[in-house]
């Protein structure tokens, strides 16, 4: 799909913008203060793959951990900062890629101007953070509520207050908990700015629905050409943030992260434990990052079919299921044996 053509900023080792490929972050949840624990958090966020990683920066001793959260952290540290343009000072001397600001309510004009000059000194972006829920008062009065309009004018005016002091790097986001008012802020602003956005439904909630508002908001856009960096916002570890991301990704042939496996929901004619197995294999294979289609069927209607167009699949049988490999059927496998020898199989395909 044709993506919207938008000016390329770099955030520590990552590229955004400009025809790079759509990146998946996420945010911790631990009290940043407690950089053991946010430590810990990343390690695991970077196992699954998240490219770039944002920290609430609450309070000054959360400032201050920032030191030894970048200095261990492999992928780029966003400081999300808000009013406190001393936080915002001080993330930068810890050594954050990048700030996450929204350049109102930092306060007077040489306040934002001491972060803006300490930020292009460093050459870190500044991603301006539009969200429904705290737009400035005076648009909600003018527009008469939170609506996409108001969104867009309000991001303008803050990109206005970067660019007059003459600074460029930056990302925008334009964020509300539903679905078509997110999108269509979004396309209202892509329609008149190269500048790279950074995608999410906010707020999303929990598991299911989360799942469900970001896929539709993100794909939809995403389908379009807009979007430049994503988030899946849920109510949940930030890890599962990050598979969602990239399955959304993934879904739309924009990013090849992990091994694909395709399965069928079941029915009537599974004659096999589909469900154990394929949970099993999922655990197996989930921190393997391998460009590899996996089919996992039930029965002989569409599962020879599948698993033949598949690099390696099961079709199901009687407790029992055929391996095909690369279209040609190899064996017959009992259930108990399923998961040993797919695994065995494709990590085997892996090292030849």
């Amino acid at each position: 799909m044709d993506r919207n053509k938008t000016r390329k900023i770099k955030l520590g080792n990552i590229y955004i913008g400009g025809g790079e490929p759509i990146s998946v972050q996420s945010m911790t949840n631990t009290k940043t203060e407690d950089y053991e624990s946010t430590i810990n958090q990343i390690k695991r966020l970077e196992n699954a793959g998240c490219e770039i990683v944002r920290v609430a920066v609450p309070g000054e001793e959360a400032g201050m951990a920032l030191e030894k959260i970048c200095a261990k952290a492999k992928i780029p540290v966003i400081a999300d900062i808000h009013f406190d343009y001393k936080l915002a000072l001080l993330s930068l001397e810890s050594g954050v890629s990048g700030l996450r600001i929204n350049p109102g309510n930092i306060g007077a004009k040489w306040k934002v101007e001491e972060v803006v000059r300490a930020a292009k000194n460093r050459s870190v972006p500044i991603r301006i953070g539009v969200n429904a829920g705290s737009l400035e008062k005076e648009l909600m009065k003018k527009y008469g509520g939170a609506v996409p309009e108001a969104m867009v004018e309000s991001a303008e005016s803050h990109i206005r207050i970067l660019e007059d002091l003459d600074f460029h790097d930056i990302k925008v986001s334009l964020k509300a908990s539903d679905v078509d008012r997110t999108i269509k802020a979004y396309s209202l602003f892509a329609e008149k700015s190269d500048i790279p956005l950074h995608l999410g439904i906010t707020e999303a909630g929990g598991l299911y629905p989360g799942i469900v508002k970001s896929s539709i908001g993100l794909g939809l856009m995403l389908s379009k050409g807009i979007g430049d960096t994503i988030r899946v916002s849920l109510s949940r570890d930030p890890v599962e943030e990050v598979r969602v991301g990239f399955e959304i990704l993934k879904a739309l042939g924009l990013r090849q992260k992990g091994i694909d496996i395709i399965s069928c929901p079941t029915c009537g004619r599974c004659r096999f434990d589909l469900f154990k197995v394929l949970e099993d294999v999922e655990k197996e294979l989930i921190n393997i990052d391998y460009p590899l289609k996996v089919a996992i069927m039930g029965c002989t209607v569409n599962g020879p079919g599948e698993a033949r167009e598949a690099d390696i699949g099961i079709a199901g049988g009687d407790m029992e299921g055929i391996l095909f490999k690369k279209g040609k059927v190899i064996k017959k496998i009992p259930q108990d044996k399923m998961v040993e020898t797919l695994v065995s199989e494709i990590k085997e395909m892996m090292s030849s």
